[in-house]
């Protein structure tokens, strides 16, 4: 039995992205079902797997027990919720300010993205000198306009805000992009409809440029929120999240269950919580946005 000419063409794309889409499952389900089985494990570091002894749910009671693990995760809450609110406010705030064309916008964007290409570790190392209590510029400067100094990175509140400070410095520029390309994509005769009709600066961000690029910003928010949740290397480099737990983000907790303390089940299984609280609050954004499209239809 042949198949038709429609139904080939139907399938055709299926078949070339085929191949495309098994990598990137066995990317991702091979290594969360690697991460789900160690975690039933108390596996000792340096040693072969036969040394491996079966625990069962053993680690995600100690998780479910331990303060560290909720200190942790409610640093990481509001670490998120912070940087990446400041992030998306200061990123569309600048597209829409900078969304025509200005003299010298070129040099301008290659040096506002330069801190987003700067490896992490080059960030944290940059930011633990700049909050230097001795030497950081930031510090001089608050002596330049008659300030005390402060000791940035051993104070728990100052420490935690130094650590969002850098993540928006370091990340605004993404959210910029993203939605400078947005903006400049769109169908500007929207625009000069809805400018015709009356409608004013503000009326015409708020009900017709925005509303057209929110997918953009659904991604970018999703993009931004996950990668602050698995943000490691900056916050390693500054603080190596002291003092006490105040900058102590989860992946960074992971990590220190893992190499510190080497206990890799119940790092597997933190791991674990870590990809379940990621998947719920991005699912959660998701449903948001879904009323939009079904206005749309």
């Amino acid at each position: 039995m042949s198949i038709s000419s429609a139904r080939l063409a139907r399938l055709t794309p299926y078949v070339y992205i085929a191949p495309a889409v098994l990598v990137m499952l066995a990317g991702l389900v091979l290594p969360i079902a690697d991460a789900l089985r160690l975690s039933f494990y108390d596996w000792p570091m340096g040693t072969d797997w036969d040394s491996a002894r079966w625990v069962g749910l053993e680690a995600f009671g100690e998780m479910l027990r331990s303060p560290q693990v909720w200190t942790s995760m409610g640093v990481t809450l509001a670490f998120v919720l912070i940087a990446v609110s400041c992030e998306m406010v200061l990123g569309v705030a600048l597209a829409l300010f900078l969304e025509q064309p200005v003299r010298g916008m070129r040099a301008f964007r290659t040096v506002f993205v330069l801190p987003m290409m700067i490896a992490p570790i080059c960030v944290g190392l940059i930011w633990r000198y700049m909050f230097d209590a001795n030497f950081g510029p930031v510090n001089q400067f608050m002596g330049f306009l008659g300030l005390a100094p402060q000791a940035w990175l051993a104070d728990h509140s100052l420490a935690f805000a130094a650590m969002v400070v850098t993540d928006i410095w370091q990340w605004t520029p993404f959210v910029f992009i993203m939605v400078l390309a947005a903006l400049q994509g769109m169908d500007h005769s929207i625009v000069e409809a809805a400018r015709i009709d009356g409608a004013n600066w503000w009326q015409q961000i708020v009900r017709v440029k925005l509303p057209v690029i929110k997918p953009i910003l659904i991604v970018t928010l999703l993009m931004r929120m996950i990668d602050g949740f698995r943000g490691l290397e900056v916050i390693y480099v500054m603080t190596f999240g002291g003092p006490g737990q105040s900058t102590e983000l989860f992946s960074l907790h992971i990590y220190k269950a893992a190499f510190v303390s080497q206990k890799l089940g119940y790092s597997a299984a933190l791991s674990i919580l870590l990809l379940a609280v990621v998947t719920v609050l991005s699912l959660a954004v998701l449903m948001m946005a879904n009323p939009l499209k079904g206005e749309r239809r």
